[in-house]
């Protein structure tokens, strides 16, 4: 098994603040893509829509201002049954996000595609935290199209 991890230090936020912009459809929606729908409380499933697809994910576990979790139902063959960990803590000035997209089955050339876009819209989420504006699909940082 293979997991992608990222961290990223937000300012002039909150745990909260973090912890919404992961838990509403508004949130999501102004970081990762426009196009998200869905029941975001636990048990609930968060449709994510981008041009070439899309993921599906089933809200596992919340605890407000701490902790986000997601288990992939739809998307990628490579993503099914892929677990998505969101872990918020304050440190100092900063809003710590620990990300985790775990369970990958190997590490193939599409987890390194996938962990160089998770990085663009972790970036994103932080500024959205900090300036109010994010960049969702269609305004993310292309990176190039997989097919």
């Amino acid at each position: 098994m293979a997991d992608i991890l990222h961290r990223v230090g937000v300012e002039r936020s909150s745990p909260e603040r973090a912890y919404e912009a992961l838990t509403t459809v508004g949130g999501l929606s102004g970081w990762w893509t426009e196009k998200t729908s869905g029941d975001t409380g636990v048990g609930g499933v968060i449709e994510f829509r981008f041009g070439p697809g899309g993921f599906d994910m089933k809200v596992v576990e919340l605890d407000a201002g701490r902790l986000v979790r997601w288990e992939v139902m739809d998307g990628p063959p490579e993503w099914i049954g892929t677990g998505v960990r969101w872990d918020l803590r304050q440190d100092g000035d900063y809003t710590i996000v620990l990300f985790k997209h775990e369970g990958w089955r190997e590490p193939v050339e599409f987890m390194h595609h996938c962990s160089t876009k998770w990085a663009t819209f972790l970036m994103s989420l932080k500024q959205l935290l900090e300036t109010g504006e994010g960049a969702p699909e269609p305004r993310d940082v292309r990176i190039g199209d997989w097919h």
